[in-house]
Order: C-alpha cells, then structure tokens, then sequence
C-alpha cells in the first residue's frame, strides 16, 4: 500500500510547494490561467530527462503527480550531495519542486489499485523504465488505455523502444556518441570534450517529451484517444544534427574543428581569451555586426576580411586573422571588453560563469528557478 508520509517527506513536499509559490514560473494566484491547468501527469521517471520534463508542464500549470517506488525511490536523492548536506539532493530539488510526491510499491495488490486509480484520472503518463518494464509491471499502454483511453503516455529511452539496442544501458554521453554530436564538440585540437550540458539528456528526452506530448494532448482533446510516445533519446539527438549534416552533403563528410562556418573556421564566429583569464564569445557572424566590431576595435581595414566577402572558412587568411583578433583580446580584461562593446550592436558579449548569470539582469525573473 502507499507509504505513509513522515515528518521529512512532508516538510519535503511542503518545501517543493513553498518553492514553487515564490517562482515567478508558477505564481498561485496565476495557476488558473496557465495552459495546462486541469491537465495531470503521473511523472514515474528518475535521474534528470523524465524529471525535467514533468518540472516543465507543473510549469506550464499541470498538476503533476511524482510516484517513487518505496525503496530507495528516484536515485537522484542521493546524488551531487555536499559534504553535510541531508537528503534529498539539490538536483532533486531542482527538478521536482511544485510536484505532488507519492511513494508506491508497484508490486504490491494495494499500491497497484492506488496507481490505477490515478491513472483513471490522469492526462499524461511519464515513464523512463527499460523498454518493456511497464509491461511485466502488467502496466504496458494498451493496460492503460483500456483504463483512461484519452491517456497520453510517454517513454523515456536512450535508444528507443524497439531495435537491436533497445534494452542498452546508456548515458547522455553515449546517447551524442552515437549521434555524430559529440564528435562535433571538440577542442582546438579535434578531441572531443565533455560537456557539463546534458544535450541527450536536456534535448532529446526532456525537451523532446514536453513537445510530443503537448501535441498528442491537443489530439487526445479533439479525438478522445490517446497514444503511446516512443521518445528515444539518442535518436531525437540524431535527427537534430543538422549544421554537420549539411556540411556531409556539401563535401562528403563532416567538417573537423576548426574547419567550418560556426565550428571555429572563421574569426567573426570564435571565443576569445581575455587578459584576466575569461573569455568573449564572438558572433559577429553576419558583415553588418562583423562591420560594427570592426569600428569598435578600430580596425576598419579588417572589414573586407569576412566570410561573406570570400575570405575561406577555415582558410590562410581565417587562421591569421583569428591569431590577431586573439593578440587584441588578450590585451584588455573581460570586464574592460565587456565596457568597450556595451553600446555596439555587433554580438560580443562574455562568457559568463553560472553564479554571474544568476546575478546578471537578464535573468532577474528567472533565476530562482536554479535555486533548489
């Protein structure tokens, strides 16, 4: 049967819903003009895709049911935790705030009923098992659509549902892998990098889930049926790959760093080192801002030097030009850049750190949703 909430598991709920009051992304006395007010979703997923997901439709207004198992439950709890930090983890936190938590043994007759009525009474189901646990659970599509037919329900997998490598173990880093992405993220010396941004994980689970299953919502609306989701992760990745692919067709293979349009072939498109140790990132992409950088460097006499006047993407000129833009930078401090270039409309801005984006004015609305 459902496990009895304790004092921890409350104070724990009361927090996520105490946080999610305080976000300007779902204000109480604005609920009931949100998109997806009256929409439910049963969130049975863990670690960050799934999670993220549900995060995004509480905050488009839906009202959103976590279920944990009443073991160890979603083993993000205990991950990233600090040195004397309790559980549950901020990474937790962070992705289920505004969720109603519920704690379920799918195995047991009791707990099983608990979970079929909220299924009778829910919109959307999301679920990140391996291809087939749902099932075994006895709880597979066509179970529950003879229970809610109107259910959309969304599977969360690294490869998809069917194929040779449905039942694979993965992680984001395998998933771009597989994908041509991660071969396409690689330093000045074409070695792939590994980046502290989840693209697999962020894009084609999270992402990808919220915009299918808004669209098989507006269906479930019209037609009174639902439908069963297959977001592979890997593959929503794959299919998104589009500057490298364009560049495949162009030339017979992908282009290595350094050596096209937006992967550091030309100047205008580039991170430059500044004097303190910080960067700003170039995207004087187009000659009207490349002519504004120009102006503001004064260095009119590099205006002709620019990909859309014929100067070779990852060409003689494109590598000397960039070593003097380098040698201009490194001569100032990022926040001296960031001065110079204030009133220029040429797309030069810093690369800023977290804990400086969280401060930055840009984010004055936001940023308390990275606040666990």
């Amino acid at each position: 049967m459902t496990e009895p909430l304790d004092a921890a598991h409350s104070r724990e709920t009361s927090a996520l819903s105490a946080l999610s009051a305080l976000s300007p992304l779902s204000s109480p006395s604005q609920q009931s003009d949100k998109p997806l007010s009256g929409v439910t979703v049963l969130d049975l997923t863990r670690l960050l895709p799934g999670p993220l997901a549900g995060l995004r439709l509480a905050e488009m207004g839906a009202h959103v049911i976590k279920i944990e198992d009443t073991g160890a439950g979603d083993y993000a709890r205990e991950m990233m935790l600090g040195d004397d930090e309790s559980p549950p983890s901020a990474f937790w936190r962070l992705l289920n705030r505004g969720k109603t938590v519920e704690r379920l043994d799918l195995k047991s007759d009791a707990d099983r009923k608990t979970f079929l009525d909220h299924v009778a009474h829910a919109d959307v189901l999301l679920e990140g098992f391996r291809p087939g646990v749902m099932a075994r659970l006895g709880f597979g599509y066509e179970a529950l659509a003879r229970v809610r037919p109107s259910l959309v329900m969304a599977s969360i997998s690294g490869y998809g549902q069917q194929g040779v490598m449905a039942q694979a173990a993965g992680h984001d880093i395998n998933y771009i892998g597989y994908a041509g992405v991660l071969d396409q993220l690689c330093d000045a010396g074409d070695v792939p990098i590994v980046p502290n941004f989840q693209i697999g994980d962020l894009y084609g689970g999270a992402q990808a889930a919220v915009q299918e299953v808004l669209a098989a919502l507006v269906a479930a609306q019209r037609t009174g049926r639902g439908r069963w989701l297959d977001i592979s992760m890997t593959h929503e990745v794959f299919r998104s790959n589009v500057v490298p692919a364009v560049a495949m067709h162009r030339q017979g293979q992908v282009s290595r760093a350094g050596k096209d349009l937006l992967n550091g072939g030309v100047p205008c498109y580039q991170v430059y080192r500044t004097k303190d140790g910080r960067y700003m990132a170039v995207g004087a992409l187009e000659l009207k801002f490349w002519e504004s950088l120009c102006d503001v460097l004064g260095r009119s006499d590099w205006k002709a030097r620019h990909w859309a006047l014929g100067q070779e993407v990852g060409g003689d000129d494109a590598l000397a030009l960039r070593a003097e833009l380098m040698a201009v930078f490194a001569g100032a401090t990022q926040a001296e850049w960031v001065a110079r270039f204030a009133d220029a409309d040429c797309c030069v801005t810093p690369v800023l750190r977290l804990e400086e984006a969280m401060m930055h004015p840009l984010f004055a609305q936001l940023h308390e949703a990275l606040l666990p």
